[in-house]
């Protein structure tokens, strides 16, 4: 069956972080479409510097979360930090949980998460940077290359993409998950 993923990202976004998780999901035979607050473009941060443009599939303010299976969340340090104080980001990651549909987020892409009031009771791991603000937000955070609580798929770097990548195909594939809400 085909699936449809939405990748929410902005300018900032690690490069790899949504390059590697959208080559698994497309390898799959699915659709993995870039949705952000942009209109037509977005660029990447790859390692230390500015990366490559990338084609932006759906502007946000046209997106449904119903329209898709899954989500999946970026990190690098701008695009989730410009995320998490986007309204209109914030509903739309809601409604993915509300949906009971699976989310992945790596590095510091579980802050907007965070900010989605999303993370409360959840076993969790990201970037270390963001741990406390995990924490503090009432999330079990755990160092471990890859966590999956209820759908919800987490991982801490670009290190831990093969097996982030791997629990979030396996995640899709087994659809809604009944304990995966908001």
């Amino acid at each position: 069956m085909m699936k449809r993923i939405a990748i929410l990202a902005t300018n900032g976004f690690e490069e790899i972080e949504l390059t590697s998780p959208q080559k698994a999901l497309l390898d799959q035979g699915w659709k993995a479409e870039v949705v952000s607050p942009q209109k037509d473009t977005i660029k990447s941060w790859d390692h230390t510097d500015w990366g490559t443009t990338f084609k932006v599939d759906k502007p946000l303010s046209q997106a449904n979360a119903k329209d898709y299976d899954a989500l999946l969340l970026p990190g690098g340090v701008i695009s989730p930090d410009a995320l998490r104080i986007d309204e209109d980001a914030l509903i739309f990651i809601r409604d993915f949980f509300k949906q009971h549909k699976p989310v992945g987020a790596i590095c510091h892409g579980p802050w907007s998460l965070i900010n989605a009031g999303v993370v409360d009771g959840r076993t969790m791991t990201s970037y270390k940077s963001i741990r406390k603000d995990l924490e503090n937000a009432g999330a079990l955070w755990v160092d471990r290359e890859v966590v999956v609580d209820e759908a919800l798929v987490t991982s801490r770097n670009p290190d831990d993409l093969p097996a982030f990548n791997k629990k979030l195909v396996e995640e899709i594939k087994e659809g809604k998950h009944t304990l995966q809400q908001a």
